[in-house]
């Protein structure tokens, strides 16, 4: 019973991630108050700020709804004032609320530019401010944060550079208030290792994006041991499975949505290029070849073409266009939409549902099976315009023609 009797202001909890928090904290029996913006029922996400207090209400905490957009730092001032006063002060900060768009400099517009900075970085540094007052007179405050460990590898600025600078300002605050509230108040950062099933998930990567995700519970189990922690536990960046490996978790099976399925890794974490987990979850050493990939990009497409069937145009309804850089290199196709399908240099015989740019190099690791495609998209090697789901389709005709090539 760790939680018990303790109070979590909670920004964003009416769904997803936020939420699953808050349930945790609930069975507890802590209070929750559940900034968050959504009142009444959305047309494509799912719960309100209500039925999320009927959910914890009914986990065994108690629930304190309140109307708050983070962005307007008067409603974040009488979420807080309102918070002291139904619970008696604030013993835990959860900054979940986020906005995201992956998107390029020309293709985002000017106010996703102000939404996702005022989300991300204003919204969480206004909340850690009116709560600080609160949390310094705790006996055990925390302030956890849900971003990333702060990478600066440029492949993460190029593909969503507006969206990266967001979440590192969020990043930013850990490091600032860490070292400004040693001692008083704990402030750390919680990243998943790989991709979450969230709505905001469903959006980005369409239907059947779920079976390469893990459930929203990992990040609740892991901010269960944060906020546990004593307060001298501060200023650290942590990856959810690596603490719960450290915390004794062997099973991450019970995560997953699909189990079995590969997982599709989370943003900014690029170390996953370089290297592989052994069974006892250490870090080991891949070999990079370093010699050319082995047959050409026209003889990649060549087995490609022959491999095209029927099954595989009526399974796929999709045409796929690929940009490529480097020897072998231009434009090509796949077309798995019209009549018996084709394969080879050039545009489609049709309009592209999905435009893919990347290296010839990685194009050929990418089709011969050493290069997982999400990896290649999660860390900047392939870039995706257009129909994410039937991207996710073509995965899994790779799978089928790797044998082959």
């Amino acid at each position: 019973m760790l939680y018990n009797r303790c109070t979590l202001f909670i920004t964003g909890a009416s769904r997803g991630i936020g939420k699953a928090i808050a349930l945790k904290a609930a069975k507890d029996g802590a209070n929750i108050v559940i900034a968050a913006k959504t009142a009444e029922p959305h047309p494509t996400l799912p719960g309100t700020i209500y039925t999320a207090a009927e959910e914890i209400e009914a986990a065994g905490g108690k629930a304190l709804p309140c109307i708050v957009n983070v962005r307007e730092e008067q409603q974040i001032i009488s979420a807080v004032e309102k918070a002291v006063k139904t619970f008696g002060g604030i013993d835990i900060l959860v900054n979940n609320a986020s906005a995201i768009s992956l998107t390029g400099t020309l293709e985002t517009a000017t106010k996703k530019v102000n939404l996702m900075m005022d989300v991300n970085v204003r919204g969480t540094y206004l909340t850690s401010k009116a709560c600080l007052p609160h949390l310094r007179k705790s006996k055990n405050p925390h302030i956890l944060n849900l971003s990333p460990p702060m990478n600066l590898n440029p492949m993460w600025f190029k593909n969503h550079c507006a969206y990266t600078i967001s979440k590192y300002g969020m990043s930013m605050c850990v490091l600032g208030m860490a070292e400004e509230f040693r001692g008083e108040v704990a402030v750390n950062a919680l990243w998943p290792k790989t991709a979450i099933h969230t709505a905001a998930m469903d959006m980005l990567g369409g239907a059947g994006i779920e079976k390469q995700c893990r459930k929203t519970d990992i990040l609740a189990d892991a901010a269960y041991c944060i906020l546990t922690k004593p307060k001298t536990f501060t200023g650290n960046f942590i990856i959810d499975e690596v603490l719960l490996r450290e915390e004794g978790v062997k099973d991450f099976d019970v995560y997953a949505i699909a189990p079995g399925n590969p997982l599709m890794p989370d943003f900014f974490l690029d170390a996953e290029i370089d290297t592989t987990e052994g069974a006892d979850g250490a870090k080991v050493k891949t070999e990079s070849a370093a010699a050319e990939p082995s047959g050409p990009v026209a003889e990649t497409f060549r087995v490609i073409r022959g491999a095209v069937t029927e099954e595989y145009v009526r399974s796929t309804q999709g045409v796929f266009q690929f940009e490529l850089s480097g020897d072998g290199g231009g434009t090509w196709h796949i077309d798995l939409k019209t009549k018996n399908g084709s394969a080879g240099f050039g545009k489609p015989p049709v309009a592209a549902d999905v435009v893919m740019s990347m290296s010839s190099a990685d194009f050929v690791k990418m089709f011969t099976g050493k290069l997982k495609p999400t990896l290649a998209f999660m860390s900047g090697k392939l870039r995706i315009k257009g129909n994410m789901a039937l991207a996710i389709k073509l995965e899994k005709l790779l799978s089928q023609l790797n044998s082959k090539l």
